[in-house]
């Protein structure tokens, strides 16, 4: 059954939107005027989040759990989404863990695995999905984003596994885009360079450089990424943001330090 009459607008599914970058994503899609469900794997984070999103926004967000890195938990919160709106315009690929910060030949295969699990893995099935419901759905067509990072191409010292996945996600990002042509769908990714959130929280207290020494970076406000997704996605299908890279301006990333 879809949802109920008196709620308008494009259909957005935000994955990892309970906290942090996600979070702040979904509450701005909402806010533009989306249909926001967001996922995860801990449904008492999901809702509570939900619920705030939905009082600040003044319209819902609804809560799905899921698992991204399996196939059959995937397949199921599409069906969902289908069931409740009948389509969906958009999917947000934004679900990510890192791996304790180790040399990569002290990084453990479990480890590895993990990393891998959610940040590409998760990423491969959710477009899977949506590109399936893109190309059946009427009128055919729907966006992509996912969350990148400036990792991708400058990795930070004993990352590999964050670094290889997010540079992963740039060939998954294109390759969408490619194969996405002839049948409406865009597809970009949105490279973020020090947003705050639990994953990052660590940075503005002092973090390992590539030359060695620790050294504490600027930090910008999540919202800054959210507002960035929603300018990306407002775009109409015919144009696409491809790559963005929104970053502190102070940090250490362009040049030599």
């Amino acid at each position: 059954m879809t949802e109920a009459s008196g709620s308008s607008g494009p259909v957005a599914l935000v994955t990892g939107g309970g906290t942090g970058v996600g979070r702040a994503i979904a509450e701005a899609l909402a806010t533009a005027g989306y249909r926001v469900v967001v996922t995860g794997r801990r449904i008492e984070v999901l809702e509570t989040a939900a619920a705030e999103m939905t009082s600040a926004a003044g319209r819902p967000v609804v809560p799905i759990r899921a698992d991204i890195s399996d196939p059959a938990s995937v397949k199921a919160l599409f069906a969902e989404v289908v069931s409740r709106f009948g389509r969906l315009d958009l999917l947000v690929n934004n679900a990510g863990i890192n791996a304790p910060l180790l040399p990569l030949e002290e990084v453990s295969f479990e480890e590895w695995n993990a990393v891998v699990a959610s940040n590409l893995t998760g990423a491969f099935l959710c477009t899977q999905e949506a590109v399936r419901l893109f190309k059946a759905q009427s009128p055919q067509g729907g966006r992509i984003v996912n969350n990148g990072s400036v990792s991708a191409t400058t990795p930070r010292p004993n990352s590999a596994p964050y670094a290889a996945t997010k540079h992963a996600i740039t060939g998954l990002t294109k390759a969408t885009s490619l194969e996405g042509r002839a049948f409406n769908i865009a597809c970009g990714q949105i490279d973020i360079g020090n947003a705050a959130s639990a994953m990052t929280q660590t940075i503005s207290k002092g973090v390992l450089q590539a030359d060695g020494r620790t050294a504490a970076e600027a930090t910008i406000d999540p919202r800054l990424v959210g507002e960035a997704v929603v300018y990306m996605t407002g775009l109409p299908l015919s144009a696409n943001v491809l790559t963005m890279t929104v970053m502190a301006n102070q940090m250490p990333f362009v040049g030599r330090g």
